[in-house]
């Protein structure tokens, strides 16, 4: 054997240490092959947050608007109640008969919703009898009758001789010949008998007066025996004496028959008027029909001037004073109308129903619901139109105005210093800035009126700065 031919084919001693290095050393050039490719990545690709971090914050754009020259006015826009001064609900009864209350029939309507009313007027008939309206401001709480006294006559009279119906002789606040008299006049005049004050017929004031003749008689037959005793002393009895009787007789018959006539005629029973304080008064609504029972409110009336009533809060009531234009607008009638307002109180309340009570009638209302507030009363430049009478409307009130044009600026164009002064920045074309101060104004709609201390610094037409945009 050679030596040449045993090393062809053997494998060196150390081969598999050689391969072993071979591949670590190429796993490695590998592994840095791949991290300087991710690296080179890692230059090209990079996150939202790194790409917003690198790109920095926008340069600052500054915002602008311009001065102007106009009319400012500043209003507190705010819902009000139209009301009237007065408001009865009208729930009449049978004035006299054996029917009661429940028995009371409505035969007659004489007027319908929103009628003008006057003071006399008919308003319906209950059972026959009518029903009138009247001036007055006390509620009738008793039947008057003739001999009655008080302000509730007085303030029958006084309605009567309004209607051109004379009371006199009579007294204020005596019910007597004269304002029987009249009141039975006022009754011919609406096409009524007024109902007797007695309900005998006349049955006692005949009686009184036949006491009356026949005591009248009895002292006639008393002064002719007296007479024909002069003649013969030999007559029984004492005739003076049965003179004397008869005479005090007549007087106690002539009392109770004046007493009688004083109570007897025409009487005003308290379920046939309803007195309102003011007039042109007004037919709110009419609840009931003819021929139906009389149950509850068969008619709502008003009277007096129509006002709005507003409820406002704390940061609005500083805004208003007595003296300020308002307008009223309806939105369910479309009407409008000019106001001021007359009254704001001092102190907080809750809304509440005014309504007034009158014999036969029921109580106009209850407290409207809402929250508390300063009461507003605001009174119309004239009459308002009666549809709005109960209406919930808008008002607009004019707190401030500045009278004729201004000088104007947002309100965000105003600032206030460290040192106390108010100013507003002005920013010329060529984007240099300056700080004018200003004495603010009125304000509204977003704008403030404002005065420059120093006449020249700001004109119309300058661009105040109002913000900035980033």
């Amino acid at each position: 054997m050679s030596d040449e031919n045993s090393g062809t084919d053997e494998e060196p001693a150390d081969g598999g240490l050689g391969r072993r290095r071979r591949w670590v050393v190429a796993v490695a050039v590998a592994a840095l092959l791949l991290g300087a490719a991710g690296v080179g990545a890692s230059m090209v690709i990079k996150s939202p947050a790194q790409a917003a971090a690198e790109a920095g914050a926008p340069a600052e754009d500054v915002l602008t608007a311009a001065v102007e020259h106009r009319v400012l006015v500043s209003s507190v826009i705010t819902r009000g109640q139209v009301r009237a001064g007065q408001t009865v609900n009208v729930s009449p009864q049978v004035s006299a008969g054996d029917e009661g209350a429940s028995g009371a029939v409505i035969t007659k309507l004489a007027v319908g919703p929103h009628d003008v009313l006057r003071s006399g007027r008919l308003l319906m008939e209950v059972s026959g009898r009518p029903v009138f309206v009247l001036r007055g401001g006390l509620p009738v709480y008793r039947d008057l009758r003739p001999g009655s006294e008080g302000e509730d006559v007085e303030q029958l009279q006084k309605a009567l001789r309004e209607l051109g119906h004379p009371t006199t002789p009579d007294a204020d606040g005596t019910f007597g010949a004269g304002t029987k008299a009249a009141l039975g006049s006022f009754y011919a005049s609406i096409g009524y008998d007024p109902l007797p004050a007695q309900d005998d017929e006349g049955e006692g004031l005949k009686a009184a007066a036949d006491a009356v003749r026949s005591a009248e008689r009895a002292l006639e037959d008393a002064q002719d025996s007296r007479s024909a005793a002069k003649d013969d002393d030999e007559a029984p009895g004492d005739p003076r004496k049965a003179v004397e009787r008869a005479t005090e007789d007549l007087d106690d018959a002539r009392a109770v028959h004046a007493e009688v006539l004083a109570k007897s005629g025409p009487m005003l029973p308290a379920g046939e008027a309803v007195f309102l304080k003011s007039f042109p008064a007004r037919v709110n609504a009419v609840q009931g029909l003819v021929g139906a029972k009389v149950s509850g409110t068969a008619m709502t009336l008003s009277s007096g001037r129509l006002v709005v009533q507003a409820y406002v809060p704390e940061y609005q009531k500083g805004l208003l004073r007595a003296g300020q234009d308002v307008e009223i607008y309806s939105e369910v009638s479309g009407v409008s109308a000019g106001a001021k307002v007359s009254r704001v109180a001092d102190t907080q309340t809750a809304p509440a129903g005014e309504s007034g009570t009158a014999p036969g009638a029921e109580a106009g209302g209850a407290p409207a619901a809402g929250p508390s507030g300063y009461l507003v009363r605001i009174t119309p430049d004239k009459a308002l139109d009666a549809r709005l009478n109960g209406q919930d409307v808008r008002l607009t009130i004019k707190a401030a105005s500045t009278g004729g044009k201004a000088l104007v600026v947002p309100v965000t164009a105003i600032t206030a210093g460290a040192d106390g002064r108010t100013v507003v920045t002005v920013c010329a074309a060529s984007g240099a800035q300056k700080r004018v101060e200003i004495r603010p104004g009125t304000s509204g709609d977003g704008f403030v009126a404002v005065v420059p201390v120093v006449e020249t610094a700001l004109r119309a037409g300058d661009r105040v700065v109002t913000g900035v945009r980033k």
